[in-house]
């Protein structure tokens, strides 16, 4: 399979991976020159926890950012930039104790690429080699997209975890309507799906503590732009550290 059939059929896969039984690690590892990856949310509003790891090595090198608040899932989520490691023993001195504490383990290269939605941080992918290693330019645009994607599965397995309205807190019709128009509004304004409009709003009522009808409203008054809340507040993620 070509290089760009399997970026494709790695696209499709993530696309589809709704339920949580579905490898969100495999389209990364099918496309990118590394020998494993881990997924992770970090910090508020959903905590920082694993979501996926294709092995040991990838879950440690996940735990020990976890535990020391240092490491390259950090960085790249902090600036909204992939962060990209090639020989990662040799020439990185960003993050001595993350170094120290991986000891002798075989890890030649790290790359870690945010998850983010709009001005919702959610997370991090990280991938590792065992040896030294380089992405290219079209590999890091690969994993860029891929992460993208990524984001959204992860926003939408973790709200699923999140309490559900009862029937009392749905609103009546007008605040249905309001939502509804919300969604448009979002949709116009980022470009995106529906489905992916809806997914913008609630993730960012949860971030704040709101409900998704508040913030409904706070769009369709124009109080709340989602054009200016998409712009990453650290410049291009194209930009890498």
């Amino acid at each position: 399979m070509s290089d760009r059939l399997a970026f494709g059929a790695a696209v499709e896969e993530l696309s589809l991976a709704f339920e949580r039984r579905t490898s969100l690690c495999r389209p990364f590892l099918r496309v990118l020159p590394v020998t494993g990856a881990a997924i992770s949310t970090l910090g508020p509003p959903f905590g920082s926890e694993t979501l996926c790891a294709s092995d040991a090595q990838a879950a440690r090198l996940d735990e020990l950012q976890f535990d020391l608040g240092e490491g390259p899932c950090w960085d790249a989520l902090t600036h909204r930039r992939p962060v990209l490691s090639g020989d990662f023993r040799t020439d990185d001195t960003r993050w001595p104790l993350f170094t120290e504490a991986l000891g002798a383990a075989e890890v030649g290269s790290l790359f870690a690429f945010p998850l983010a939605l709009g001005s919702l941080n959610i997370g991090a992918v990280d991938l590792y080699s065992r040896q030294p290693a380089t992405l290219t330019d079209v590999q890091v645009g690969d994993a860029t997209t891929l992460a993208t994607i990524c984001a959204r599965q992860v926003l939408r397995r973790s709200l699923a975890d999140q309490p559900q309205p009862g029937p009392d807190d749905d609103g009546d019709g007008f605040s249905r309507r309001e939502v509804h128009q919300a969604t448009g509004m979002v949709l116009a304004q980022l470009g995106v799906s529906a489905a992916d409009a809806h997914l913008v709003i609630t993730g960012y009522a949860f971030a704040r503590g709101r409900t998704v009808r508040e913030v409904a409203a706070d769009i369709v008054a124009r109080r709340l732009d989602f054009a200016d809340e998409w712009a990453s507040p650290s410049g291009p993620s194209s930009d890498s550290l």
